[in-house]
């Protein structure tokens, strides 16, 4: 279901919470779903459970799950993940936006990477173009 990758440099909560995301977004967890426990899937992928749990917490956070008391956690309806998803794909092109605007590149040029990175996506080269 999810493996670690211990030569990542971004932290455990964050692959696990990235992984979880495209699992959900790929229908390999259907909505209404429950996810594992916090404790059961620490134990799978031999983390301390305060990862888990973060993860679960984003996750919550951007729309993907939500929590029932004494329950545990399951997958959202789809129409919630995606505002969700576009809510984080909006902030992080803000993020890239400003740091491009910040370095002094041309708008021109931004537009263009953007177009240029949109239609690979599209067709499918972008895979291929980081191989």
């Amino acid at each position: 279901m999810i493996v670690i990758d211990y030569r990542d440099k971004r932290p455990l909560y964050e692959q696990v919470t990235e992984k979880l995301a495209h699992l959900i977004i790929c229908g390999a967890l259907e909505s209404n779903s429950r996810l594992p426990s916090v404790r059961s899937l620490a134990m799978d992928l031999s983390v301390n459970p305060n990862t888990v749990q973060r993860a679960y917490a984003q996750l919550e956070q951007e729309g993907f799950i939500y929590s029932v008391v004494g329950r545990g956690n399951y997958v959202t309806d789809s129409s919630e993940w995606q505002s969700g998803m576009l809510r984080a794909l909006e902030r992080d092109l803000r993020e890239l936006l400003t740091k491009a605007a910040e370095s002094g590149m041309p708008m021109d040029m931004v537009c263009s990477m953007v177009k240029q990175v949109y239609e690979n996506t599209e067709t499918g080269k972008e895979d291929a173009a980081h191989d």
